[in-house]
């Protein structure tokens, strides 16, 4: 057994209970409130055990193993805390890999525990056995097999602990079932530390002069903030940091609502289908500095490209991604609130009006080619965008948004507006459909006072629209809108620009979603026509309760501007006839 006793707080005196009680103790200690899981044999001890704790702990049962393992998605990613999926062994184990995957290149903290076979049966493919531990090493920050009782409190207290601390990201724990039998010795200690495990590097003084001195030598700098500043909970000082300085800023997909929407500073988005501002200024500025990013290829574009007139500085908690994709000048290795605060107390007070007007700039180009014809378009079809700005402005941008993946995630990305930290909720380096309605569930439960929105496609809906059976049991009051425009939309759309028009197999035929929905005791409608969409949209905010909205757009209503694959980001296109 791994021991860290005396790097861990011990928390109450021994009491002697089984193995499956002990895990649902350990997770009432680290704070857990409510767990995403599906029952069967492997793990049925400890749903036993949880039967009598279910006056403190929320079980949602989802309707597939995946279901609950993006609900912990969410759960996470709006409250802050570790998200917790419980699956049985075998194939219950095995439908939580797409989560766990996706949450570790999310970087979003999970513990997924999971039921395994007797320990005696090990390795002799007895029913419903797989190698949990060799299938998920690849998709984990850490994972581990327990056979005995003694362990699982460690195991736990460990888990979590890795889970949340440095660069978030997901852990599994298989248990065995006589594991969970067994009795043990029980007290809980809450792991503080690991030997080995460095989450966080102290900052280099040295090396926040250097940056400091590029930041007030700098005359054309820009900001590109990423996910970790939420993750690090340094919003408040990359606003404080970016007012000091006067430097414009831009967010990767996952960094929206770091700061406001509406923040003088704030330019919008960068990437593929960010603003056009962001990505063409990217290739002027003679400093970037990046906080809590990674330099994901849909940002960067083509790396020979990028950024090569600048000097770099890269703020980043884990040190495997600095140089890894872009070759960094000063690279500082911590925590970004920590890092922010200690670099704001070096900086010199300045404004970069001038610079920050060419950004704006080429603002009013993307309104004027772009945005207009999104938001009041001349075609009688409904967009994306018109829809998704409703939604926005009848909430008074204070809804967290999930989406889906696809054409309906980069429209929400562009149209909504945030005012709120941890609004956003949508699966960036996996970009998992059928992530949004699961997600959604999570995000209603780890945020219950706030309206949840999900915007999901018609194909991405049909991937996991079984969970509209969870959201009907627990009376989520998740609304949920569906831009169908019959097409796999973002295949498609690059099936249109770069394949000739050769939509092949992306056209899809769908159920009646409202039908689905009221089979399932949830009230819907379906919009066609934009004199319908406003009343419509209205009577769904309204409800008290969860509501399906199917609103039917343009069939071929596209996402720009655009950097196509391969190109540099000063390549990037505000239509199809740019292509040309």
């Amino acid at each position: 057994m791994t021991s860290f006793t005396n790097d861990s707080k011990i928390e109450q005196e021994p009491i002697e209970i089984t193995g499956s009680e002990a895990v649902i103790r350990s997770l009432i200690a680290e704070g857990v409130d409510t767990i995403f899981g599906y029952p069967g044999g492997a793990i049925m001890p400890v749903y036993d055990a949880l039967y009598d704790f279910r006056h403190i702990l929320t079980h949602v049962l989802t309707r597939h193993e995946q279901g609950a393992v993006h609900a912990a998605q969410g759960y996470a990613r709006v409250s802050g805390k570790v998200g917790v999926c419980i699956a049985t062994s075998g194939p219950g184990a095995t439908n939580l890999i797409t989560g766990i995957a996706d949450a570790l290149i999310d970087s979003t903290p999970l513990v997924c525990i999971t039921g395994q076979v007797v320990s005696g049966l090990l390795g002799t493919d007895a029913f419903q056995e797989s190698d949990v531990i060799g299938i998920t090493m690849p998709v984990t920050k850490w994972n581990y097999q327990i056979t005995s009782a003694e362990e699982i409190p460690e195991a736990i207290s460990r888990a979590f602990y890795i889970a949340l601390s440095g660069r978030p990201g997901p852990v599994v724990l298989d248990i065995t079932k006589d594991a969970q039998f067994a009795k043990l010795s029980y007290s809980y200690s809450k792991c503080i530390k690991i030997r080995s495990y460095v989450p966080e590097y102290p900052a280099d003084k040295s090396l926040l002069k250097k940056a400091s001195e590029l930041i007030n030598e700098a005359k054309k700098p820009f900001v590109l903030y990423g996910q970790g500043v939420m993750l690090s909970g340094g919003e408040k000082e990359l606003a404080s940091f970016i007012e000091k300085t006067g430097i414009p800023a831009a967010g990767t997909l996952l960094g929206l609502s770091a700061i406001p929407t509406d923040h003088p500073l704030n330019m919008g988005m960068l990437g593929m289908h960010g603003n056009y501002g962001p990505n063409i200024k990217t290739n002027e500025c003679d400093l970037l500095i990046a906080i809590g990013m990674r330099f994901d290829d849909r940002v960067t574009g083509s790396i020979k490209t990028y950024a090569k007139q600048a000097k770099i500085i890269h703020i980043e908690i884990d040190p495997a991604e600095v140089d890894k994709n872009v070759k960094t000048d000063v690279a500082l290795i911590g925590d970004a609130r920590k890092t922010l605060r200690l670099l704001s107390r070096l900086v010199e007070e300045k404004q970069h009006p001038e610079w920050v007007a060419e950004f704006r700039a080429a603002e009013k180009i993307e309104i004027e080619k772009v945005i207009n014809d999104d938001l009041k378009p001349s075609k009688p079809g409904l967009t994306m965008a018109e829809v998704i700005r409703m939604v926005a402005d009848m909430t008074e941008n204070q809804a967290v948004v999930v989406t889906d993946v696809g054409q309906n995630q980069m429209a929400a990305a562009r149209y909504s507006k945030f005012m709120t930290p941890r609004s956003w909720v949508t699966s960036g380096g996996l970009g998992t459909m059928g992530f949004g309605l699961p997600a959604a569930i999570g995000a209603k439960f780890g945020a219950p006072d706030r309206q949840v929105v999900v915007f999901t496609g018609d194909g991405g809906m049909q991937m996991t629209i079984q969970e509209l059976g969870t959201i009907s049991q627990e009376n989520l009051a998740v609304k949920i809108v569906i831009l169908n425009n019959h097409f796999l939309g973002m295949v498609r759309q690059w099936q249109e620009l770069f394949f000739e028009k050769r939509y092949s197999f992306t056209e899809i035929k769908s159920p009646d979603f409202v039908k689905v929905a009221e089979a399932y005791g949830i009230p819907g409608n379906s919009v066609h026509n934009r004199s319908e969409l406003e009343n419509a949209m209205k009577v769904m905010i309204d409800h008290d309760g969860p509501y399906l909205l199917e609103v039917n757009i343009e069939k071929e209503d596209n996402i720009f501007p655009m950097v196509p694959a391969g190109l540099s980001v000063s390549q990037i296109i505000l239509s199809a006839t740019d292509l040309k």
